[in-house]
């Protein structure tokens, strides 16, 4: 294997963490969030030469993997035949409790009928990523996306409560 290879290797290992969290934020299934792990990879390994080491590998990794998502999710609305139903969510790196992987589990049905932009805002607040950090991962401004994260966190709220569940 070239050292090229086996570098991409290494560094998507050490940050596999963000391809799982985007993959269950993005899509419903376990076999689309296979698909879409997969397909980020593909993304990210074609993109690899246009790494330019400007900013950490991480955040590049975000990008590439949030626009591979996003353009995922547009490219399965226009298909016919997809049709989502209820997550399946796989919460092994989480805590084992009955009540967290509940919560979790709603949280992630919500997330489910955010657009795809709201979806990235969460996810990289999740993330513990500053305004600042987001609206450059996003091409916004830092006023933006913390006026969008709110709005976007207002919304999540009110799909939680309407769905019956409250935590």
């Amino acid at each position: 294997m070239k050292a090229k290879e086996q570098k991409f290797l290494a560094l998507v290992e050490q940050h596999k963490g963000i391809i799982y969290k985007i993959s269950k934020t993005y899509v419903a299934t376990p076999d689309e969030q296979k698909d879409l792990v997969q397909e980020i990879i593909i993304q990210l390994w074609k993109s690899y030469d246009t790494f330019k080491q400007q900013s950490q590998f991480s955040t590049w990794m975000y990008r590439v993997a949030l626009n591979t998502a996003i353009t995922n999710i547009r490219q399965n609305k226009k298909r016919p035949d997809c049709i989502r139903s209820h997550p399946e969510i796989d919460i092994a790196d989480c805590d084992q409790s009955a009540e967290k992987e509940d919560q979790l589990a709603h949280f992630y049905q919500a997330v489910q009928e955010l657009s795809p932009i709201e979806k990235a805002l969460i996810f990289l607040f999740l993330e513990g990523r500053s305004h600042k950090e987001i609206g450059q991962d996003l091409g916004i401004s830092e006023g933006n996306a913390r006026v969008r994260l709110n709005r976007t966190k207002e919304k999540l709220q009110l799909i939680i409560k309407k769905n019956g569940y409250e935590f």
